[in-house]
């Protein structure tokens, strides 16, 4: 069995505990590490007692520098007794930081940087952005693979930007469904319920909200929204009491994933698809969680063209694009949206199936054995090829 030494970030997100379960349901042993950002209990993963190497704090990028170097110093302690590691698994550049002091420790152990957002100070062109990408190239020198989830992070960062010299695994944010396929649920709306929109996952984006408050007010009550998941209680001013303030705009807390998706997305009938955080690089490469969740779980995408995530729902022929962030172009694209829209839409949403949106467990067994090949020589891992589903940039397939 493959021993995998899995370093995060932030042991409270859920992202972590998703994947913690899939690399379990390839066959591989878990060993977790990492930070506690805050208390989410929802995250946790049963069976598995993580190694906590120090408490950070959202947006205090400062703050996380100290953290890694005090971990770092006591990292070696921190790992005794734990099973010596096949692999280990660096989930962003904090991470990869440490990656190397933890293999030095058990002697030569590959390394995984696993990096599925891209950090606006990565991007700047001033000192701060050099010296940053320049950390990532000296700490990713020792990594035998990037996993990472859009192809225009390849495209437009790693391969332009990064310096990292090692090869790229695409891993999309779809949806673990480990008890087999189930079909796209049939969808039925009471005649004269509000259309309800989802916003699930990281609720991080101030614009979105201020947008889709300015939205919900004009179409006065005919549209909602709904937002679950964990705020960015930085990004906003006084979530809480912003909330509080909107007539159409509800929170109605975090949810389990994967367990919670069927019930928080069967509510509604779109997907907020739509991220300018970081906007400008990252919203724009990137293939947020809620857009396979709600896919799947058969909620419409709402997206934002000129994205990554436009791109993708115009190759499958499904959602509904807006051409810019101004409230009146959303308000338009909704005059006069009835059921028999909504019911073409969805029929094209529904012919795709549940399958493009999944990872199953053979999907599972496929990413652990991309691990695995990290242990064998530079030439035999090259010639490792994974299943078409994870080793192509098309979807058959984010936190965000």
């Amino acid at each position: 069995m493959l021993q995998v030494l899995y370093l995060v970030h932030d042991l409270s997100d859920p992202a972590v505990r998703r994947r913690v379960l899939m690399l379990q349901a390839g066959g591989a042993s878990v060993t977790l590490a990492g930070f506690r950002r805050g208390e989410n209990r929802l995250a946790d993963v049963e069976g598995v007692t993580p190694v906590q190497l120090g408490a950070t704090k959202d947006a205090r990028f400062g703050q996380r520098l100290l953290a890694v170097a005090g971990a770092a110093a006591t990292l070696s302690s921190k790992l005794a007794g734990i099973p010596k590691p096949d692999v280990i698994l660096a989930r962003n550049l904090e991470m990869l930081a440490l990656a190397g002091r933890a293999a030095s420790r058990f002697g030569t152990v590959p390394i995984a940087y696993e990096c599925l957002d891209i950090h606006r100070l990565l991007l700047q062109g001033g000192m701060v952005g050099r010296a940053l990408r320049g950390a990532e190239r000296h700490f990713g020198r020792k990594a035998g693979l990037v996993v990472t989830s859009s192809p225009a992070f390849i495209e437009h960062y790693f391969k332009p930007l990064s310096g990292i010299r090692a090869p790229f695994h695409l891993l999309e944010n779809k949806v673990l469904e480990l008890d087999g396929e189930a079909a796209l649920p049939v969808r039925t709306r009471p005649a004269g319920e509000p259309w309800r929109i989802g916003w699930f996952g990281a609720i991080r984006c101030r614009k979105s909200l201020d947008l889709l408050s300015a939205f919900t007010r004009r179409m006065e009550g005919r549209f909602e929204v709904v937002l679950r998941g964990r705020p960015a209680y930085s990004e906003f001013d006084d979530f809480d009491g912003r909330i509080a303030r909107e007539p159409f705009i509800r929170f109605e807390g975090p949810y389990r994933n994967p367990e919670g998706l069927p019930a928080i997305y069967g509510a509604v009938d779109f997907t907020w698809a739509i991220d300018f955080f970081e906007e400008g690089r990252n919203s724009l490469w990137l293939l947020p969680n809620r857009l396979y969740e709600g896919c799947r779980h058969g909620a419409l995408p709402i997206v934002l063209d000129g994205t990554e995530t436009a791109r993708l729902a115009r190759e499958r022929g499904i959602g509904i694009s807006l051409s810019d962030d101004r409230p009146e172009t959303l308000a338009g694209r909704f005059a006069g949206f009835d059921a028999a829209t909504y019911e073409a839409l969805h029929a094209d949403l529904a012919r795709l199936g549940a399958r493009p949106w999944l990872l199953d467990r053979a999907d599972c067994a496929a990413f652990v054995q991309r691990l695995a090949a990290l242990r064998r020589p530079a030439g035999q891992a090259a010639a490792f090829t994974p299943l078409p589903s994870l080793a192509t940039n098309k979807v058959d397939c984010h936190d965000r």
